[in-house]
């Protein structure tokens, strides 16, 4: 009998509410550094909420961010880059940072 394999997830590591997919990982090589060590950047999140904007200096200047928080535990998880100031980070608008003490990995 074949087992049955979906997708490669990551859920939160407080509820394992799936948060992201492993293919909306931007690049497997890219890692950034967030506040509480290694992370993630994707380009989409699920079951997620995310809360008020606001301006935050991070080691690639000055950003307009917000927290992302689970859905179901409301643990949070990273932040999403609602807008950069530096043109050389605009690829970031729209994305998201999961950090890797937050989340686990599903179906590996």
């Amino acid at each position: 009998m074949a087992e049955v394999v979906g997708p490669r997830l990551y859920s939160c590591c407080h509820c394992r509410n799936h948060v992201a997919l492993h293919d909306d990982v931007i690049s497997k090589a890219f890692q950034l550094q967030g506040r509480h060590g290694r992370a993630f950047l994707f380009s989409h999140a699920l079951n997620i909420m995310v809360g008020p904007k606001e301006d935050r200096q991070l080691m690639t200047g000055l950003h307009t961010v917000a927290d992302v928080d689970c859905s179901d535990c409301r643990g949070v998880l990273g932040w999403k880059y609602e807008r950069a100031n530096e043109e050389t980070q605009k690829y970031k608008e729209g994305k998201f940072i999961l950090e890797n003490l937050n989340i686990v990995k599903e179906n590996w």
